[in-house]
């Protein structure tokens, strides 16, 4: 069997990653950071305009009508890209919701005993059922209800807004398969963090490449090209673990991908942060971004904790 990437898929991988560079560089991310901007609604209708929420919708109903693999590969960029953002929840809600294929709507996700990231900047509200159940529904009318009575929480993550918020009433439209929902949010989650984890170990290797002590490279030194080669062992596991999950959409080997994507993602930032040395913990550098944001990710959509009971319950 050939599991490389076809000549479609890289085209299209590449187009997303052109779009991003273009329309979220690093000057651009930057300016967001300082300016506190979440969601960049501009951004959210151009990528709508693209396809990217509706890549998986049929064409008789104006979507793209790919699969599930194409949609990791977006998500993938997103993580290079540190796009914020609850992209993940609009893209699964992307039909159901109106407006949210076309980037009109911006959709947040609630899960039950998590905070809710973007609340203040959502128009509606995917609600999914407590403990992994099959119950998922989009709750569009009790959006306003749901931020009012919430409480922001601080998050690790300047770009991510957290809010405590409770269950709210579902009298919004019932999406069918809660568990599949939560599975398919918990692989792009996956595929956000193998995205960051290739970007970190990238800049780790430009780094160690640029700066010199002693008259050499620091990529010379034995230690660091032992952590860069760490970093780059990580990343292709996972890699691994995300694609073939994305090909199956089996709920084991997802749990298993996300455990190897949001530990590739942490200790890959983290391993970068060491090869920049003192100028890697400086807020100038965007080392401390891409580990926030791990940190942060880890803990959505499905926690470890989870993941290792989803792969203990399928040992017995």
């Amino acid at each position: 069997m050939d599991f490389q990437l076809s000549d479609d898929q890289r085209a299209l991988q590449a187009g997303v990653r052109e779009l991003l560079a273009g329309r979220f560089g690093r000057e651009r991310m930057r300016a967001a950071l300082d300016d506190g901007t979440g969601v960049d609604r501009a951004l959210w209708r151009e990528l709508g305009e693209a396809g990217f929420f509706a890549l998986r919708l049929p064409e008789a109903e104006g979507g793209v009508g790919l699969g599930l693999p194409e949609s990791v590969l977006l998500f993938e960029e997103v993580g290079r890209a540190l796009l914020p953002g609850p992209l993940i929840a609009t893209h699964l809600a992307a039909g159901p919701v109106k407006g949210a294929a076309q980037g009109g709507t911006v959709v947040a996700v609630l899960d039950p005993g998590q905070p809710v990231a973007h609340l203040g900047e959502a128009d509606a509200l995917l609600v999914l059922g407590p403990g992994g159940g099959p119950g998922a529904s989009a709750v569009s009318v009790d959006v306003t209800r749901v931020r009012d009575d919430a409480t922001p929480v601080r998050s690790i993550d300047p770009f991510t807004p957290l809010w405590r918020a409770g269950r709210p009433e579902e009298t919004g439209e019932r999406l069918p398969g809660g568990g599949r929902l939560r599975d398919e949010g918990a692989l792009l989650a996956a595929a956000e963090q193998l995205g960051s984890a290739a970007r970190t170990t990238e800049m780790a290797v430009q780094h160690a490449g640029e700066r010199e002590q002693f008259g050499s490279p620091i990529g010379s030194f034995q230690a660091v090209k032992h952590l860069c080669a760490g970093m780059l062992v990580r990343a292709e596991l996972a890699r691994c673990a995300v694609y073939a999950a994305a090909v199956t959409a089996d709920p084991v080997e997802i749990a298993g991908a996300k455990l190897l994507a949001d530990d590739a993602a942490v200790r890959n930032a983290r391993d970068c942060l060491q090869v920049h040395g003192g100028m890697g913990f400086t807020w100038e550098a965007d080392v401390h971004l891409h580990l926030k944001r791990a940190w942060l990710r880890s803990g959505q959509w499905l926690t470890a904790a989870a993941a290792e009971e989803v792969l203990a319950g399928d040992l017995c």
